[in-house]
């Protein structure tokens, strides 16, 4: 499986939910037929959290989750303004070896 990273700093929504942690995975899982799934989350630089998605392919997978994140509000938050997406050919792959793709 192929890695994608969205980065969320909590300081940059307008609501900032917790929520949104199990909301977004759910939600992209359904936008794209299960073909991106949930794959964990944690906190890196301080407040910043990174959710883990899993893939066949990061390329693809990515682009409906930035097409989704441009067209739906999630827990009242206008995504496309405020994440990082990052993506990796390799499985459960850390920031460091990720590119990042979104915003452009």
């Amino acid at each position: 499986m192929q890695t994608i990273i969205i980065m969320l700093d909590p300081a940059k929504l307008e609501n900032p939910d917790l929520d949104l942690t199990y909301a977004l995975p759910v939600r992209i899982e359904e936008y794209t037929d299960n073909t991106v799934s949930d794959n964990g989350y944690d906190y890196v630089d301080g407040d910043v959290i990174a959710m883990w998605l899993e893939t066949e392919n990061a390329e693809a997978g990515a682009e409906k989750v930035i097409e989704l994140i441009k067209a739906e509000r999630i827990v009242d938050n206008d995504l496309s303004k405020t994440v990082e997406i990052l993506i990796s050919e390799e499985d459960c792959a850390e920031i460091e070896k990720c590119r990042k793709i979104y915003p452009r």
